[in-house]
């Protein structure tokens, strides 16, 4: 018999939903070959810490640390320390260097791929010029190489803060870019995902910022493995595909298009660096494993069943996804108490968690749907929502 959980509809009534069973997905028995694909991890809050907004992160850092072994064995690679983390949304700088250096620990013991991102947000206040927000860049970036994992360069609101014009943007990168050690990738974040930092690449005109940032590749093409672009703007992604050197990966970071962007046309594709991926990891890795065969028909219909709740996870206001990804990680039994660093479980609503819910249900991604209605209903009664 299946399980079923009783769920508010909009006007408030209660419906009994029987659950489907999960998807049948599979975990792949050879590196996946066709795309390099990374799902931004999130962080476990220790449910006894006091992670109550403005103070430091109390992580659960064997909850964590599974998170990221989970994610491996679907052949994903793990991008750390990203938005998805919390980076300046309640995970400080010595848990994030803390983070780094575990998660790179445990991808050494298993042979995951990992990559770590690098930003200044030692300080939540200003830096007071440009030469402050490379030191904060490289102490971040030693990190981050000491550990072994790929660097990825994240925007910084610090710099976005002080004005910066396009030459100001090359100098800080450039200078950054000529003492790496080895590959690194660039994260152009969006303002959608971050207010703060409307106007990166020093021009608010997406055309003259693109130029920007096509010209800084270009310029150091042999030390930039990829591009991350989370702008939510498949047009743009595609023309920077055509404007970067082929050498020079392009990691969607879209979670409305990446079916499309990753499949590809005319000989172009993307890869993959989402936060998507991390409420997703089981379809993402089917997908691509069509991929891997030549199945493009059935890599699109295996993620195209995924992008109505990516759509919801990720909707307005964009920056509280991270809230859908804990959600869905505990209704998947990967995380003892639905908690978050800096209290960020209260970053969506009851209905917004609701619908959340539907959606991974009929996408196949309720795991053991057991498991998921007994939380769900635990998680309804406390919020007063079922009688």
């Amino acid at each position: 018999m299946s399980a079923s959980v009783r769920l508010p509809g909009a006007d408030g009534t209660l419906e009994q939903l029987a659950l489907r069973e999960p998807g049948a997905w599979t975990r792949p028995s050879a590196p996946i070959q066709s795309r390099v694909a990374y799902a931004a991890a999130h962080v476990v809050a220790s449910p006894l810490g006091d992670n109550a907004p403005g103070l430091p992160a109390v992580v659960d850092w064997d909850a964590t640390l599974a998170v990221r072994r989970e994610l491996w064995s679907w052949g994903l690679g793990v991008a750390d320390a990203m938005d998805t983390a919390q980076r300046g949304m309640g995970l400080d700088w010595a848990a994030t260097r803390e983070l780094v250096r575990r998660s790179a620990v445990e991808a050494a013991a298993c042979g995951g791929r990992l990559a770590a991102g690098v930003s200044t947000d030692q300080t939540a206040g200003p830096l007071p010029d440009l030469a402050a927000v490379v030191a904060a860049y490289e102490e971040q970036l030693a990190a981050v190489e000491e550990a072994g994992a790929l660097p990825v360069l994240m925007a910084s609101r610090h710099l976005a803060a002080l004005g910066a014009s396009a030459d100001d943007y090359l100098d800080v990168y450039g200078r950054l870019l000529g003492q790496v050690r080895g590959p690194v990738v660039l994260h152009w974040l969006g303002d959608v995902f971050d207010p703060a930092l409307a106007g990166y690449w020093g021009s608010a005109d997406l055309d003259a910022a693109t130029e920007t940032f096509v010209a800084l590749v270009r310029a150091h093409e042999g030390v930039v493995d990829g591009v991350k672009v989370s702008l939510l703007d498949a047009a743009r992604e595609v023309q920077l595909r055509e404007l970067l050197p082929p050498s020079v990966k392009v990691y969607t970071g879209d979670d409305y298009h990446y079916r499309e962007l990753i499949r590809g046309e005319g000989g172009r594709s993307s890869h993959a660096l989402l936060g998507a991926f991390a409420a997703i990891a089981p379809a993402a890795s089917t997908a691509l494993q069509h991929l891997d065969r030549g199945d493009e028909d059935a890599f699109s219909a295996v993620l195209e069943a995924t992008v109505p709740l990516s759509r919801h996870v990720f909707s307005t206001p964009t920056p509280y996804y991270k809230t859908g990804i804990a959600f869905l990680a505990w209704l998947n039994g990967l995380q003892p108490g639905f908690t978050m660093v800096g209290g960020l479980q209260s970053g969506r609503s009851v209905p917004h968690l609701v619908a959340t819910f539907r959606l991974a249900d009929a996408a196949g991604l309720l795991r053991d749907p057991d498991l998921a209605a007994s939380r769900m209903t635990s998680f309804l009664t406390v919020a007063g929502a079922l009688p």
